[in-house]
């Protein structure tokens, strides 16, 4: 997938390898773009697909030499460059961590699901959790958005 060079805001959903189909998709892409918007960005092409843990593991192994599973993989394509604020990326979320973390929180699928989602976009607007504190900053925008649009 190539970065986004126009305005118009696109968020598609798939699936690979693993039944799945994404419930209410306009109104969690709804709530994604309003992410965005908050986080004044603007949205090129954003693309989740959803998977199994072999799929993501694979991906994890390949791109980023991770031998672990995980909930989520954020490839970012944006251009800084070019286009500042315009968000462009793959998100490949593990459909089996989702329902994982879901009983291990004790908490519904999809409110782990759209948790991980908003994870994912916020890496995009410049988040990261690879410290405790950053961790920590990063769950209080998860939660802020969350109770936002929930």
């Amino acid at each position: 997938m190539a970065a986004a060079g126009n305005s118009k805001m696109r968020i598609t959903f798939s699936s690979q390898n693993v039944s799945f189909s994404l419930k209410k998709k306009s109104a969690v892409k709804k709530i994604l773009l309003s992410v965005i918007k908050k986080e004044k960005k603007k949205t090129g092409n954003i693309s989740f697909t959803f998977c199994n843990d072999p799929f993501l593991l694979a991906l994890n192994k390949k791109f980023l030499k991770h031998h672990t599973l995980t909930d989520i993989i954020t490839f970012d394509y944006s251009s800084p460059a070019t286009h500042p604020s315009s968000l462009a990326a793959e998100i490949f979320i593990s459909i089996s961590r989702v329902k994982e973390n879901a009983k291990k929180f004790k908490i519904s699928f999809e409110n782990e699901l759209h948790r991980i989602m908003i994870h994912g976009i916020l890496h995009l607007c410049g988040y990261s959790d690879k410290t405790g504190a950053k961790k920590k900053e990063m769950r209080k925008m998860e939660d802020y958005y969350l109770n936002c649009f929930e």
